[in-house]
């Protein structure tokens, strides 16, 4: 009897202060551990967009093989404005459906999207019209215009026809103002230099025309979904500055990657969020930065398919250089 009470003694439980300890333990190895898991799950997505822009920068090179050209960012039908959300026509996304494994999706409005692409010529004898049947595929979700790093992908209010899906990729319109780059022109906007864009209004670049070399300039910008269901930003299938390109994105309040400014991007139906590095002033003026989720910048596809990741920190002349591709400047990425 004595031999077994003293065995129960020694199997006693826990204290509550040596349980505290051990709960403290666990708390700190924890803690310890979160930050490597989101840093290997960053590390992750952002290898998932950059697989992305790859598959868009090939989609790019293989549309510019049958075409001759890359893709306008939109088509816009002769005397109808760039900023009239309700009639203009297909982007550069829609275009590259068939080279991104949906040509199913692209071939069930082949017809909307030729007549479209007609009546954007200035020759009224090039026909066509303003069909706006395209527009039926805009719920479609496509995996490959989405970074798994967004964690906003709310389907866009009526503003703008009914709700459209969102993605996370955008034409480089030029770092100038976009008005002044339609059909490929371009303006001394900022530092005496031309901002020409590589996919702007009614065209797209030969890439091996693109003044400033191919792997100087940016072709494919990344770009952040709108906070709230009524913000246009991040729709793929909207040929406007923010929705699916990126325009004027080196100059006053719009300055580098992830600015955090009020009132950065001039767009309409947009909310001003610099707290998220999501500034907007809704004057719809075609301002828009490339944005993303990535911790400390923004992924982008150069004009000969190479990918690389620009840092926030990058200074604002640079920037502009690397989204212009006619300023004739050389840059160093810093």
């Amino acid at each position: 009897m004595v031999r077994l009470h003293a065995m129960f003694r020694r199997l006693r439980g826990f204290t509550l202060i040596e349980l505290l300890v051990v709960i403290a333990i666990i708390a700190i190895l924890i803690g310890l551990l979160l930050p490597a898991v989101q840093k290997v799950r960053e590390a992750a997505a952002r290898m998932s967009c950059s697989n992305n822009f790859k598959q868009l920068g090939l989609a790019c090179h293989n549309y510019h093989d049958t075409v001759g050209t890359l893709p306008p960012a939109v088509f816009v039908g002769r005397g109808i404005g760039w900023a009239d959300h309700n009639n203009i026509g297909p982007t550069w996304l829609v275009m590259l459906l068939p080279y991104v494994e949906q040509q199913n999706l692209y071939q069930q409005y082949s017809t909307s999207i030729a007549n479209y692409q007609a009546f954007s010529s200035p020759s009224a004898a090039a026909g066509g019209f303003n069909d706006q049947n395209w527009r039926g595929m805009r719920r479609n979700v496509i995996k490959t215009y989405r970074c798994p790093t967004e964690s906003n992908f709310d389907i866009i209010g009526g503003q703008v026809g009914g709700s459209w899906a969102r993605g996370n990729y955008a034409a480089n319109a030029g770092p100038g103002y976009y008005g002044n780059n339609i059909n490929g022109g371009s303006n001394a906007d900022n530092y005496g230099v031309q901002g020409g864009g590589v996919m702007v209004v009614n065209w797209g670049a030969a890439v091996q025309r693109i003044e400033d070399g191919s792997s100087n300039t940016i072709m494919v910008n990344h770009i952040r979904v709108g906070p709230n269901t009524g913000d246009m930003r991040g729709v793929w299938a909207l040929g406007e500055p923010g929705a699916s390109n990126t325009s004027s994105n080196a100059y006053g309040d719009c300055y580098t990657p992830n600015d955090r400014g009020c009132c950065s991007d001039d767009l309409a139906y947009c909310s001003d969020r610099p707290d998220i590095a999501m500034g907007c002033w809704g004057g719809g003026w075609g301002q828009a930065q490339a944005r993303s989720a990535h911790t400390g910048g923004v992924l982008a596809a150069m004009g000969d398919g190479s990918i690389r990741f620009v840092k926030d920190a990058i200074s604002e002349r640079t920037w502009y250089l690397m989204n212009s591709r006619n300023d004739g400047q050389t840059w160093t990425e810093n």
